[in-house]
């Protein structure tokens, strides 16, 4: 319950809403940039200047698209948590408790240890370290993930000091090598549009919304709202009003410097066709590039460009699963969690970054689809007036239909029959055939809630 709507509140609560400060500017803006580094990781800088290379002139509408869910459904992420004054397992009290810790933990792992964090290492390495190595081993990347983990888990030990060791210290450095990359994309002299793909020509936009859903941040929305909540009142904002303003703030911030960066990064792949013909991934595309423009200081711009924004993000991943996990699953603590989190990263990093991304598709699939649906019912809850009957209607269809696709794309073959159904399905070819079960489902959920109450104040009348 809000604090200021007691009438009478007791001793606690007063002295709660007593020593609730207002905090400075400087504070809510290194919130606001921790939130935005906390963000900024590394298929954040891999998939923009990739996804421009294919779109060449379609490189707006594809952004478009890559912005929707790369920075407008974050945004709504932040937004759900700071109504709610919490993360996930806010989010998620109204489900069946089996239900929602199954399916927290498939979100923090697969946010955490499983894929997200083992990534942030593999970038760091391939467009950090690779260039100065050369052609190197499995050995080379096994060391870069164990001292990464272990600068990560140094700072993810001491969660109350986020904003002061990201927010006031990484971040200002990592902004200020991103302007650098920035002018270099502007004064780049070839800087024509290349020529877009088939598949972007037809269905750019549509493209662009898939890719952001690898960025992992609306997924990640949910696990930083605990973290941003947290740091804020660290500071002495306890006022759940304040602390929903100021998380809002924080994550208008971090929107806004997002979305400029993945803008330069998408137009930087766009004109990169003369320098890499057919890449593999982004992480080619920016080492070409600021190779050839900041010539032999191009490979130090680049390394303390990702290296920074991968470390700013695992260190906000590895506190949000030990905080997590260490309620879930009290036995190890925070500590212990955070640090079994780091260890299971850095031995999962060596597989690889292609591999990594190849894996990671099947699972977004999956829980994509359910996060987005889980946001926007819990932006309206308050208006609906039975959520979990919405809920369960909307999440049922999303659910099952985002978990065959999810079997599909991982190349389950006894699922080809439920995806040929699925292909008679209004948005089935933009690989959005979930939308519009989920929204009928939202629907036939309202009516259903809004019958039962006229029900019961007929029976009460």
């Amino acid at each position: 319950m809000n604090a200021l709507s007691i009438v009478v509140p007791g001793n606690n609560e007063r002295r709660g809403l007593l020593l609730s400060q207002k905090l400075t500017a400087t504070n809510v803006l290194a919130i606001g940039l921790m939130t935005f580094a906390l963000f900024l990781g590394a298929g954040n800088i891999v998939f923009p200047p990739f996804l421009g290379h294919l779109a060449g002139t379609e490189v707006i509408t594809a952004m478009l698209g890559f912005l929707l869910t790369g920075v407008g459904l974050p945004l709504l992420g932040v937004i759900a948590c700071a109504r709610i004054g919490g993360g996930l397992e806010k989010l998620t009290a109204i489900f069946p408790a089996t239900f929602a810790l199954v399916f927290s933990v498939v979100l923090f792992m697969a946010i955490g240890p499983l894929f997200a964090l083992p990534r942030t290492a593999v970038v760091s390495y391939e467009l950090g370290l690779l260039p100065f190595l050369g052609e190197s081993g499995p050995l080379s990347l096994a060391g870069l993930s164990v001292v990464f983990f272990c600068v990560a888990l140094y700072f993810a030990l001491f969660p109350g000091r986020l904003v002061e060791s990201v927010g006031k210290l990484i971040t200002p450095m990592l902004v200020a090598v991103l302007v650098v990359i920035a002018v270099g994309v502007y004064m780049y002299p070839n800087s024509q549009l290349g020529t877009a793909t088939e598949s972007m020509l037809d269905q750019g936009f549509f493209n662009g919304f898939h890719e952001g859903y690898q960025t992992l941040d609306a997924l990640a929305a949910l696990v930083f709202g605990v973290v941003i909540i947290n740091s804020i009142q660290s500071k002495g904002a306890t006022d759940p009003r304040q602390v929903s303003r100021y998380t809002l703030i924080a994550g208008l911030i971090a929107s806004v410097g997002l979305s400029l960066v993945y803008l330069v990064l998408g137009y930087m792949g766009a004109i990169s066709h003369q320098l890499v013909a057919a890449p593999e991934n982004g992480a080619q595309i920016i080492s070409q590039f600021v190779n050839v423009v900041f010539g032999s200081w191009g490979r130090v711009v680049l390394a303390a460009t990702v290296i920074l924004a991968c470390l700013t993000t695992a260190i906000g991943l590895l506190s949000a699963c030990g905080t997590y996990f260490s309620r879930a699953f009290p036995v190890l603590g925070y500590k212990g969690w955070v640090v079994l989190c780091a260890m299971t990263s850095a031995l999962i990093a060596n597989v690889g970054l292609n591999t990594l991304l190849q894996v990671t598709i099947p699972a977004l699939l999956i829980i994509y689809p359910v996060a987005i649906a889980l946001i926007v019912v819990s932006l309206v809850k308050q208006m609906l007036p039975d959520p979990k009957l919405v809920m369960t209607f909307v999440l049922v269809p999303v659910g099952m239909i985002s978990f065959v696709e999810g079997l599909h794309a991982a190349g389950m073959t006894f699922v080809d029959p439920v995806i040929v159904l699925l292909e008679y399905l209004p948005l089935q070819k933009q690989g959005l055939v979930w939308l519009v079960p989920g929204l009928v489902g939202g629907i036939l959920g309202l009516l259903f809630s809004l019958r039962g109450e006229n029900l019961a104040s007929f029976t009460r009348g």
